[in-house]
């Protein structure tokens, strides 16, 4: 029988939090069927009509692209696509372990008007004045809630949930890199978009936080990258409690940044809420539970196979534009505006492909990029004393002494629109240039707004944290 939420369904689903493209809504009612759930339900943005359809059937292009996943090709909505996107292309190549691709639920009009009439004054201003929900879509996708434990709801025992969004954990190595964009082989994407976004007014200090730390394997690199997410979380590290969100942004930069009063005032609140699970002195607990995270990541091995993934993207994206240009057969505007003989010359090699080697270069990188921008769930349930469970993994936490059961999901595994790869190529020169612009020469690879942004030395200091009494 075809699950379906009705208006009067709309009571039990809590606002949890949205990104770009959706709402994340939590259940809060006493269905078998949505226990333990949450929906991602989709946005329309505000400056387009709201009938919008169109955008999410797959293009003519797109079909070709995708020709050889006819579940993908009959697609005829959005929600479908990120469904079977995730089941068809991301399960197979990240593992069926540590996916959830999720199922369709249909929704009606009147539940969707109704959820949009409660959540609006939970959700962020600029949330609200760039988009709405989407009250045409006919589905949203129903998930695992994976901030909890599927007996967690009926379990003694807490459970705590961090939620990192890892970015792109390694230097391009593409030799299609103009001389110019050679910065990109030694300083990390996050690094360099940190000084766009600063620059532009996005964010009012830059995260301290670098991918390459936490993809290297080394446990106090990954230890270090993690405190830096705890220090500036921005949109890329969210803690919860029980399934509530207690710490990080719901949806975005404007939220995330305070003053550093009110941070260490989110920290206090924030240590004192691990008290029930993370049993160590208030001095101690931040630093263990840094070192709980900092543990599932390398236990797990996660990461490994993200990157993997994530290096699918073997000509960066001033390689991948050619091929995108070729198979939308149009002259290809990035030789057209090229300068240097050699580089036109190397560039000419993607347009002498065969358009089955063309197809294959972009639906390689779009599949990297969703691995460069999708987010792993972990979550953590302390064992009881003498407790045996081989559901799930544990780890042990030696500062404490503490045994934990853990479980690792990959969240927001959505196809990135072929459509966007010149936004790709645009926004990559933008971050570049403006990387390459406002870098200290005296200081390599150090960027003057880096100087002039004072970017905040941690939260709560973990090295004070364990001289001062939280």
């Amino acid at each position: 029988m075809e699950l379906i939420l009705e208006e009067k369904d709309a009571d039990d689903w809590l606002y949890r939090g949205e990104g770009a493209a959706n709402l994340v809504l939590g259940y809060s009612g006493s269905s078998s069927a949505f226990v333990g759930k949450v929906i991602r339900v989709p946005k329309a943005s505000l400056k387009k009509s709201e009938a919008v359809t169109s955008a999410t059937i797959l293009t003519t292009h797109e079909q070709l692209l995708w020709k050889d996943m006819p579940e993908l090709v009959i697609c005829s909505s959005k929600e479908m696509i990120s469904h079977f996107f995730a089941l068809h292309v991301m399960c197979p190549l990240l593992g069926y372990t540590h996916t959830d691709a999720g199922r369709l639920v249909r929704v009606s009009k009147e539940f969707l008007e109704e959820v949009e009439k409660r959540i609006i004054g939970l959700r962020p201003v600029w949330r609200v004045d760039a988009a709405k929900v989407n009250t045409f879509c006919d589905y949203a996708l129903l998930m695992s809630d994976h901030s909890l434990f599927s007996h967690g709801l009926l379990s003694e025992s807490h459970c705590i949930a961090v939620e990192v969004k890892p970015k792109c954990g390694f230097l391009p190595f593409s030799s299609f890199i103009a001389e110019a964009n050679a910065i990109k082989k030694k300083v990390s994407r996050f690094k360099m978009h940190q000084a766009l976004k600063f620059h532009q007014g996005e964010i009012s200090e830059l995260s301290l936080y670098d991918p390459l730390g936490l993809f290297s394997g080394s446990r106090e690199r990954m230890s270090h990258a993690i405190e830096s997410l705890f220090t500036t979380p921005q949109n890329n590290f969210r803690v919860f409690l029980d399934g509530l969100l207690i710490y990080g942004g719901l949806g975005g930069y404007s939220e995330a940044t305070c003053s550093l009063m009110d941070a260490c005032e989110r920290g206090k609140e924030f240590v004192g809420m691990l008290d029930g699970v993370i049993k160590a002195s208030n001095d101690m607990r931040l630093s263990s539970f840094i070192e709980l995270v900092t543990e599932a990541f390398h236990h797990s091995g996660v990461l490994n196979k993200l990157l993997e993934v994530q290096k699918l993207d073997l000509f960066d994206i001033e390689g991948a534009i050619h091929a995108y240009y070729d198979i939308i057969s149009q002259p290809c505007n990035i030789c057209k505006n090229l300068h240097d003989e050699e580089m036109i010359q190397r560039c000419s090699f993607f347009h002498s492909l065969p358009l089955e080697e063309s197809l294959k270069i972009v639906r390689e990188y779009l599949i990297s990029v969703t691995a460069k921008d999708c987010s792993v769930m972990i979550s953590f349930q302390p064992r009881r004393d003498g407790e045996m469970d081989d559901i799930y993994d544990s780890i042990y936490l030696t500062s404490t002494s503490q045994s934990f059961n853990y479980k690792v999901h990959f969240i927001d595994l959505d196809m990135k629109p072929l459509k966007k790869m010149v936004y790709h190529y645009e926004l990559d020169q933008k971050i570049t240039s403006c990387y390459r612009m406002h870098m200290v020469k005296a200081g390599a690879g150090n960027c003057e707004c880096v100087q002039n942004a004072k970017p905040r030395t941690g939260v709560i200091d973990i090295k004070h944290e364990q001289s001062n009494k939280v």
